[in-house]
């Protein structure tokens, strides 16, 4: 029995190694490449790669002819059957996307709104029937291996234990959502930065990206953040670091949300700084970028890279990130945000002289915590592939 045991384990072991393999590459193995990656022989590597092929986690791809005699190779991919759901409510937004192994967007809704101080029930139920329009046009075949849900605030396992910018607070957040949802499919809980950094650190399922470690500032109507060592998203004990947005830049400064005073947020969140700026709340970042000329957009502009770089560079400081990255509406900003608040990291971050922080701007499709939360769940199937097996 306990040898059994050990070899069941071993099986295991080796077909998520074989798996995370394939994924990482940048480009297809053949099941030669995958033997010497995982230092496998070929025979073990052929077996464990047949096996992931029929359950679907692996594709092959035609035949590639090679520049010296013998049989063609065939190349591996991720496999295009397994998928996962990303869900997200953020103060802005409804969004819902399927991703598949490959890191493909399959399917995606998204719905712009003013969700703040929104009923929440009635938000989750708006979220349920979009996830429903949407998984009903998925690709047949598609297997969705997970789901996840991204929420900006605080989250303890499946629940909301505080929103600000939503006005949440206390919420059952996954129960009143899996009652829309399929039974199969009841989505884990995650903060919307954290699950927003991922998509950063890893550009496909198992894929690291260019940067490993990082600060993410996540800018909505709110501001949120993560820090990232080694690709990893730093959690904290409970699970609620990396709130950047209610760092305090000024204790006399203006009231927020979240019932402290001179929060980041107060200034380089999308409002605020609309508001600062005397423009509508609805104006979109390109046309702030237009009018970065304006006296009163440029007095904006420069409380908020102020304010940025006093937060950014005390967590820069405590934590030794050669980088920051700016997401959401902030990416948008970034051209007349950028020199300024490079100028105060390099002022105020204490290790500058010998290593400047780097500022990065990411721009993507809008709800990168729903993508995040697919990342998340399909990373799981990297780490267990044998769940997925037939």
């Amino acid at each position: 029995m306990e040898t059994g045991a050990r070899q069941s384990t071993l099986r295991s072991s080796n077909l998520a190694l074989v798996l995370r393999t394939v994924c990482a590459a940048d480009g297809p193995l053949s099941r030669a490449d995958v033997a010497v990656r995982t230092g496998t022989t070929r025979a073990t590597a052929a077996r464990l790669v047949d096996e992931l092929v029929a359950g679907g986690l692996l594709d092959e791809g035609e035949r590639l002819a090679l520049p010296r005699r013998g049989r063609p190779a065939t190349p591996l991919l991720p496999g295009a059957r397994i998928g996962a759901l990303g869900l997200q409510v953020d103060a802005g937004l409804l969004a819902a996307r399927v991703l598949d192994l490959r890191g493909r967007v399959v399917a995606e809704r998204v719905e712009e709104d003013d969700l703040v101080g929104s009923d929440p029930a009635r938000t989750l139920g708006r979220l349920g029937v979009l996830t429903t329009g949407l998984l009903a046009g998925v690709p047949a075949g598609l297997r969705l291996a997970g789901a996840g849900l991204a929420l900006p605030g605080l989250v303890d396992g499946d629940l909301l234990l505080r929103a600000p910018n939503l006005g949440w607070s206390d919420l059952a957040a996954v129960d009143l959502l899996s009652g829309h949802l399929p039974d199969d499919l009841r989505p884990v809980l995650g903060n919307e930065a954290d699950l927003a950094a991922r998509t950063v650190a890893e550009t496909a399922p198992g894929r690291p990206g260019p940067l490993r470690d990082f600060l993410y500032v996540s800018g909505q109507i709110g501001i949120g953040g993560a820090a990232v060592l080694g690709g990893r998203v730093v959690t904290g004990s409970a699970g609620w670091a990396g709130e950047v947005g209610h760092v305090c830049v000024d204790p006399e400064g203006p009231a927020c949300r979240c019932g402290s005073t001179g929060c980041l947020e107060q200034y380089a969140g999308r409002h605020a700084l609309l508001a600062a700026a005397g423009l509508p709340l609805d104006t979109p970042p390109a046309e702030v970028v237009a009018r970065a000329g304006d006296a009163d957009v440029r007095s904006a502009l420069d409380a908020a890279a102020r304010a940025l770089g006093v937060a950014l560079a005390g967590v820069v400081n405590v934590l030794d990130l050669p980088a920051v990255v700016l997401g959401g509406h902030l990416a948008a900003l970034a051209e007349p945000l950028r020199p300024r608040l490079e100028e105060l990291l390099g002022r105020r971050v204490l290790s500058a002289r010998w290593r400047r922080p780097v500022v990065a701007a990411v721009t993507g499709p809008p709800a990168a915590g729903a993508t995040g939360a697919a990342l998340r769940a399909l990373a799981d199937v990297l780490a267990d592939p044998v769940r997925r097996l037939p």
